[in-house]
């Protein structure tokens, strides 16, 4: 009976649907800030003790990557609302409202949080209390996760400028102008911050004074953050390029092209040599970081995203919404979460790493905490309206089947 497999088919899809989610402990350490530190390594050495659970958060759009800081999880959505939540639930601690969308992470150092806004504000809130304390405007939106270094912030903004404030009062140090928008999260090392702009050259400003030390020029807007390992500053552009450079001279070490358009940011793993990126193509490829030899490259869709490391494998998300745990080594897929089951997906953040914890938000409004270890994630309202979608082609089945016994009976 047609009929009756349907409605059986129908019940077991939705029981796997809503499932009870799994959880186990973990270890970890505070993620502060975009790619874990100003150098945007993307992975941490030390661990402290945390027991996670599986959750979902729900707000407007978020296509801000987290950060983490004593056990609250800080991000920003597209509506202008940041928000503070408990990392062990997903609770609420509280929340700001901005004038303009945040779409970029904010960091997090000593009492205060810091992220811009598209209304051309940087904001500094108590990380405690969600408080203003200062606010600085510029002359258009800021897309850029800020820097922070020796109590000086740096950050880019669609005005054509890099800044550097007093991060306890917001006075100007001083301003550095470019000819495009800076929408390339800038990162420090040894007296200089680094950066890309949308005029297609990527800078090198001394810190204590702004003056430029080098620029190189890509032919390209350059949208991803350089990442630092020793002296070598990695960095991909518009124009598919990806470049190793001296950090000293900005000379040209290697050169890959992966084909397409990378707004993605090197992950590095200096213990193996190994740096991971995503570009537009779909593919998340690992590099050598001594000479760029290509180790693997494997079709995830579309990633702007920035991997993160978590021991032995590397956690990327896609625009086509899906959460991947890749083997550093081979590529290899070990666990995939897709919280949208196709029919609503929506591109995922950049993941921020708490242990065991896989922390990333979609566009769609949704925060997510997954467990990895038992490789688990919160049930998602998405199940349900699949669940729905499933009774309703049951339902209609079932009258297709009823009236066409009737038209029979009525022959």
């Amino acid at each position: 009976m047609i009929g009756k497999k349907n409605i059986l088919i129908g019940f077991m899809m939705i029981c796997l649907f809503v499932s009870p989610i799994a959880i186990a402990p973990a270890s970890a350490t505070d993620w502060p800030m975009f790619q874990l530190n100003t150098n945007h390594t993307g992975y941490m050495d030390e661990a402290s003790d945390f027991n996670p659970d599986s959750w979902i958060f729900q707000t407007a759009g978020i296509l801000t990557s987290p950060a983490i800081s004593d056990k609250i999880i800080y991000f920003g959505s597209t509506k202008g609302l940041f928000s503070a939540l408990n990392l062990d639930d997903g609770t609420k601690v509280w929340d700001y409202k901005a004038e303009g969308n945040i779409t970029a992470a904010p960091v997090v150092v000593g009492d205060n949080v810091y992220f811009g806004s598209g209304d051309s504000y940087l904001y500094a809130l108590n990380k405690k209390t969600g408080d203003d304390v200062w606010k600085y405007k510029t002359g258009n939106s800021i897309e850029t996760t800020p820097a922070i270094d020796n109590g000086i912030i740096y950050f880019g903004s669609d005005d054509q400028r890099l800044y550097a404030l007093n991060t306890n009062d917001s006075t100007m140090k001083w301003e550095f102008q470019t000819a495009n928008a800076v929408r390339s999260s800038p990162t420090v090392f040894n007296d200089t911050v680094y950066f890309g702009s949308d005029d297609g050259k990527i800078y090198a400003v001394g810190i204590n004074n702004g003056t430029k030390a080098w620029e190189f020029d890509t032919g390209s807007a350059v949208r991803s953050s350089p990442a630092i390992n020793n002296t070598t500053l990695y960095m991909g552009t518009d124009n598919g390029n990806f470049y190793a450079m001296n950090t000293g001279d900005g000379s040209v070490l290697w050169t890959y092209n992966l084909n397409d358009s990378v707004k993605s940011s090197a992950l590095l793993n200096s213990n193996d040599n190994s740096l991971f990126v995503g570009s537009d193509n779909g593919n998340v490829t690992a590099l050598d970081m001594r000479d760029g030899k290509l180790k693997w490259s494997v079709n995830t869709g579309n990633v702007e995203s920035t991997p993160a490391l978590m021991g032995d494998n590397i956690v990327v998300t896609s625009t086509s919404g899906t959460v991947y745990v890749l083997n550093k080594f081979s590529g290899k897929e070990e666990w995939s979460f897709m919280p949208g089951y196709y029919l609503f997906n929506s591109p995922l953040s950049s993941p921020a790493i708490y242990g065991d914890d896989i922390i990333s938000g979609d566009a769609n409004g949704n925060m997510y905490a997954l467990d990895f270890t038992r490789k688990s994630g919160p049930v998602t309202p998405y199940v349900y309206y699949i669940a729905a979608i499933v009774v309703v082609i049951i339902g209609a089945l079932v009258a297709f089947r009823v009236l066409r016994k009737r038209r029979k009976g009525e022959e």
